[in-house]
């Protein structure tokens, strides 16, 4: 683990690049402001005012707790939050002990972290994946990235709501519903959708209910969320963390990132959550992109004027900070590569799901992906109340891991992604860094037709599939629903994307603060 005089340095010099701006309205809001004043404060900041001793973890969790209470649990109720660790307040205190004793184990210690609910820790909370399936899936077991953050001394707050089955159950899926938790809302506009399937993580992140959160992603799964709720969210490279003990959907494209407000909070989870090997933190250098070549990808822009001139004035923050900015106005994809990437995920999804659920050591009913599809349609007033499960039932039909069609298709959508996608983007226009929309302005969520968005805007789909990292970070709003700009590269060049990142962030106002608008009025309306 990395000294931690070294880190804490570089904390009191980033303190001042990370609080989110605005102001919160509202009474219930108001009230739910504890002191300390954790709304005004990123990771960073909490981790620096521990070490200085001017909060407490307990100070800093109590306050946590009781804006979980406020916020998610009543007032806009935003059903981020699934369960609370009962144990928190003893590990805090734990914490303040170590503290007075000068036996910190890294600047984490006594930060409070909310989990996505399909990763497990030993903590006394179920890991359910949203499906009251496994409402009783307490396995005992921490995952390594856990493990991880356990050893740092972070405290593992509760669990947050998602994407039922981490959004692979149906073609027609709300995106932020589960059985378990209902339905997660935005908290800058309260009926926009807040994605998914990490929705719970990053509204949790938006409306300050940890001081981070870890998200998972298979294809869209931190970005989207993460940007519709205007927080900072990193898609590692894959294979950066392990996913042992996450309940899974594909093994090859499969991973966990943290979700922060600022890009350095993410870079102190990412340390925290690899045992500080890479020095992600530290190795934090916004002037990277003084004279750097990133290129812009204009052909993944949709025809929103508004969201399209945010992108534009992004454009302009990079050049400002000494980049130059590349347009990329054009890249196909092959048609078959759709085809190809559902197979692989429905053959995935079969075989580590059977796998995961069998070898599971907690007391529950379904071991099989063959069981989950009975359960549903037994307890369908509960599991089927809004959608059906027709990808569950698709995936039970698909090629195995050993046949050549599963084989074919899982190289097809690699060199797609890969060699004829990111690597050819950054060797045919000489770029370092790819820049785009991270996606589009978010709707209104629909229960009754499913998830309805706009034309799409992005190109996540290739860091996702390839395996490469992807950062997004807060661009702006859109009549109070924030957009984000997002920043891909080759593999394992993490530190850089977040180096950029921070850049980017630098140039801007940080992470919008949550209005919890009911709606957005009329008149905005013809504007979006």
């Amino acid at each position: 683990m990395k000294k931690i005089t070294a880190t804490t340095s570089i904390l009191v010099m980033l303190l001042g690049c990370g609080v989110s701006n605005d102001s919160e309205s509202g009474k219930a809001v108001q009230s739910a402001v504890a002191s300390p004043d954790v709304v005004t404060m990123t990771l960073p900041v909490v981790s620096n005012q521990l070490a200085q001793g001017t909060l407490s973890s307990v100070e800093v969790v109590q306050a946590y707790l009781d804006r979980i209470e406020t916020i998610d649990r009543s007032g806009p109720t935003l059903n981020a939050v699934i369960s609370v660790n009962p144990n928190s307040l003893d590990l805090a205190r734990e914490s303040d002990a170590r503290r007075k004793a000068g036996q910190l184990l890294s600047p984490l210690d006594g930060i409070p972290v909310l989990l996505k609910d399909n990763i497990e820790s030993k903590d006394a909370l179920a890991t359910t994946a949203g499906s009251t399936a496994l409402i009783n899936n307490l396995t005992g077991r921490d995952s390594p990235l856990v493990a991880a953050l356990r050893s740092s001394g972070a405290i593992i707050l509760g669990k947050t709501n998602l994407s039922q089955w981490a959004n692979f159950r149906s073609s027609h899926s709300v995106s932020g519903w589960s059985a378990v938790g209902g339905l997660v809302k935005n908290p800058h506009v309260l009926d926009r959708q807040a994605c998914g399937s990490s929705s719970g993580s990053a509204a949790a992140a938006a409306a300050s209910l940890a001081s981070g959160t870890v998200g998972t992603e298979t294809n869209g799964s931190i970005i989207c969320p993460s940007q519709v709720n205007g927080v900072v969210g990193l898609k590692p490279t894959h294979g950066l963390l392990s996913i042992d003990h996450i309940v899974p959907i594909a093994a090859t494209q499969d991973t966990a990132g943290p979700i922060t407000k600022s890009v350095s909070g993410a870079a102190l989870m990412l340390d925290g959550m690899t045992g500080w090997e890479n020095n992600y933190f530290e190795s934090l250098d916004p002037s990277v992109v003084k004279g750097m070549r990133i290129g812009f990808l204009d052909f993944a822009r949709n025809d929103n004027p508004r969201l399209n001139a945010q992108l534009d004035a992004a454009i302009a923050r990079m050049e400002a900070a000494g980049a130059e900015i590349v347009s990329i106005a054009e890249h196909a994809t092959p048609p078959e590569y759709w085809k190809a990437s559902r197979l692989v995920l429905e053959s995935e999804f079969k075989a580590y799901l059977n796998a995961y659920l069998s070898g599971s050591p907690a007391d529950i009913p379904v071991r099989s992906l063959a069981d989950v599809v009975s359960f549903n349609e037994e307890n369908a007033a509960i599991e089927q109340a809004i959608f059906g499960q027709d990808i569950l039932e698709s995936s039970l039909e698909a090629p195995s891991l050993e046949s050549d069609e599963y084989r074919e298709a899982l190289a097809l959508i690699r060199t797609v992604t890969r060699e004829n996608g990111i690597d050819a983007l950054l060797e045919k226009y000489n770029v370092q860094v790819l820049m785009g929309p991270s996606g589009p302005v978010s709707p209104r969520a629909d229960v009754v037709n499913g998830d309805v968005w706009p034309a799409w805007a992005g190109a996540g789909s290739m860091a996702a599939v390839s395996g490469y990292p992807n950062l997004t970070v807060p661009a702006g709003t859109i009549a109070g629903v924030p957009v984000g700009v997002s920043f891909m590269g080759d593999r394992d060049q993490d530190s850089l994307l977040l180096s950029v990142g921070l850049a980017f962030e630098q140039a801007g106002s940080g992470s919008p603060r949550p209005n919890y608008k009911p709606t957005v009025s009329a008149d905005e309306m013809t504007a979006l």
